[in-house]
């Protein structure tokens, strides 16, 4: 029996023939890329180094119950209410209290009033489950301090602090890793910057928080209260250095962002409202993320544009369209102001410094060369919208953008039969966005899904996709799912041209989680690749730039079937037109080995010997974690190789041969 020749999947199959003769269809030169969203404490505790949480004292939990902030109740204990994230050293001779009218800026009207009653006692940060204490550290602060403007005496002293300690201990503190002193504090806000190194005998250990420690006793009022960590490129309000090396042997093409339901928001007031994230960090409002808790923006627009240059990809922007998450959306002439804003986003992102407004503002930010743009989506995931606004919505945010910029391809978040049958007759679409999440068994039986799509249609952008088993990481059950769905989309990219896995990260500690099966692990002193992770390593690390048609011969069935134990193995092949390598992809997904016959028709000659990549573990359940971050990883060693050869794949596999 014959298989058809695209078809990637093969059941006791035994001959793959690659067409070598017949390898004319490109690969996208965009096929695999990054999509990102806070989610899971992604940014804030996760990639972006700055490490104190609530550093404006915005967010405040009463222990007591009753309203949150405002004035102590007389009946209650002397401290009523402590910031969220933050401790106090002594809940009993440390009196705190929010202050709403008094802040550095618009940005940030909220600061801390804080009155110790003896030297020596602190208000204490627990970061986001610690802090990265390592030998050698530099870690660079900075707080706004003034003194309180006394009310009646209820909440200040008659006297003022004079200086401030500031230092990381272990959490009883016991053991101080490093400390340091600001002082200079008058009636007037003053920023002051700190530093904080740990000494070249220090062991690694999370088990750390920053102490603000009165050195006599008094009142003091602060705010913004921020720690960073050194940066991937040592860059200012930069990001963590372990995940970004992580994504930069992922090898993107582009990074999609600011992602999914982080893009539109709850309400309209918490959209990613992309102005009010660029500039000084301080005068960042932050926003309530659509996962239960807050954002800084610390990492705003620019930084999401240097995080996709850093990695070595190009941007994806999602402009905000009018829809929010509870179901609110605004159309006709109240979708304009959004479309302004979505053209003067891209006039930042690509525009000329010296003549055009946003890109003189970027230049201003730090960043006077333009970035490169050739993909813009509107909105996210807009099919939920039940209004049936998206059409008109998308039609209107297109026809401007394309007037301005035509060279872009505009993606929409709907499908061409759905913008067909909504009130617009003859959409033009570029690309669509499908999004797909799935257990293993369900990749398996859509692995060929793209071998029908029309080649005449729009093209595709798998936007959000993952095999959903395994948490808070994947596991290889859902790396071999994984490598499947890969498997039909590369040999698929001509019609199937981007792609990128969701969710990116996760922070492992107990209540961080808000959505398991993700590909990325961490805490705040280490991380990890989950075994999809490493799969999507090798699958866009060894890819070549012309699809190979690959024949399967001798298989007795058609399809899987739930109950039972096929032999199935799925497939691809990429080669290289300048360097003549070709690039074979197998994934073996069940507990047994499968041995094929390799056929290779249209080449000359070939090396003796392949590179052999394999990603394998002896049962699906196997996963990494935390604790065994390397359980299951890439292992390289050599085949026999020839014109025709033999290969048995291990069970549970995934394997890359790299034949010269």
């Amino acid at each position: 029996m014959m298989m058809l020749c695209l078809s990637g999947l093969t059941l006791h199959a035994q001959q793959l023939t690659l067409r070598l003769d017949k390898a004319e269809t490109e690969v996208s030169p965009m096929l695999y890329g990054l999509m990102t969203e806070e989610i899971n404490y992604s940014y804030e505790g996760g990639l972006y180094t700055q490490l104190v949480p609530n550093p404006s004292f915005t967010d405040m939990f009463n222990p007591r119950g009753g309203r949150r902030g405002g004035r102590p109740n007389a009946n209650a204990p002397r401290v009523t209410v402590r910031p969220d994230r933050w401790q106090l050293s002594d809940t009993l001779k440390v009196r705190v209290r929010q202050n709403r009218q008094e802040g550095i800026n618009d940005a940030t009207p909220t600061s801390l009033i804080v009155n110790f009653e003896q030297a020596g006692l602190a208000i204490v940060s627990e970061g986001y489950w610690g802090f990265p204490i390592r030998k050698s550290t530099t870690f660079k602060g900075a707080l706004y301090v003034k003194q309180p403007t006394p009310r009646n005496n209820e909440d200040t002293a008659p006297t003022f602090l004079k200086s401030l300690t500031i230092a990381l201990k272990s959490a009883d503190g016991s053991t101080t890793y490093a400390e340091t002193k600001v002082s200079g504090f008058t009636k007037e806000w003053k920023k002051f910057e700190y530093q904080l190194t740990t000494s070249a005998t220090q062991t690694d250990t999370k088990d750390a928080r920053l102490f603000i420690i009165a050195d006599e006793a008094g009142s003091i009022e602060m705010t913004r209260v921020t720690l960073f960590a050194p940066s991937f490129k040592d860059r200012k309000n930069g990001l963590r250095t372990d995940l970004m090396e992580m994504m930069a042997e992922m090898r993107p093409k582009f990074l999609r962002f600011p992602g999914g339901n982080y893009l539109e928001g709850n309400n309209f007031a918490n959209r990613f409202d992309w102005k009010q994230t660029i500039g000084n960090p301080d005068e960042r409002p932050g926003h309530q993320s659509p996962w239960g808790y807050r954002s800084s923006d610390g990492l705003g627009l620019l930084e999401f544009l240097q995080w996709a240059e850093d990695v070595g990809g190009e941007p994806v922007v999602g402009v905000f369209a009018g829809y929010v998450l509870n179901g609110d959306h605004l159309d006709g002439e109240f979708v304009k102001p959004f479309i302004q804003d979505a053209l003067d986003e891209i006039e930042y992102i690509m525009g000329d410094a010296q003549t055009t407004k946003w890109g003189a503002v970027r230049a201003r930010d730090g960043h006077p060369a333009p970035f490169p743009l050739h993909y813009v989506e509107i909105g996210n995931e807009d099919f939920f919208d039940r209004s049936g606004s998206y059409p008109n919505r998308f039609k209107m945010f297109y026809e401007a953008i394309k007037a301005r910029y035509p060279q872009l391809q505009i993606i929409s978040t709907v499908g061409y039969n759905a913008l067909k049958s909504r009130a617009i007759p003859n959409p033009v679409v570029d690309v669509i966005d499908e999004h797909y999440y799935r257990n293993a068994f369900d990749m398996y039986r859509n692995a060929f899904q793209y071998d029908r799509y029309d080649r005449n249609g729009p093209k595709i952008f798998c936007g959000e996709w993952a095999t959903r088993e395994g948490a808070p990481t994947t596991n290889m059950n859902a790396a071999l799912g994984d490598a499947a769905w890969m498997s039909c989309m590369e040999r698929n990219s001509d019609i199937c041209i981007m792609s990128c896995y969701a969710p990116l990260f996760v922070n492992v500690e107990q209540g961080a989680m808000q959505w398991p099966s993700d590909l990325i692990g961490y805490d705040v002193l280490s991380s990890y690749g989950s075994p999809s992770y490493w799969a999507q390593v090798m699958f866009s690390k060894y890819l070549g730039d012309r699809i190979v048609p690959v024949e399967a011969t001798d298989i007795p069935k058609q399809a899987l079937d739930r109950n039972d134990e096929a032999d199935a193995v799925f497939y691809t092949a990429t080669t290289d037109a300048k360097t003549g390598k070709i690039f074979l992809k197998l994934t073996n997904a069940v507990g047994k080995a499968q041995k094929l016959n390799i056929k290779l028709d249209g080449v000359k000659k070939v090396k003796s010997k392949a590179k052999k990549v394999e990603l394998k573990s002896a049962h699906p359940e196997d996963t990494n974690s935390i604790d065994n971050p390397r359980n299951i990883v890439p292992q390289e060693s050599t085949q026999k190789v020839g014109k025709q050869f033999p290969i048995t794949l291990a069970p549970y596999s995934i394997t890359v041969l790299v034949v010269n």
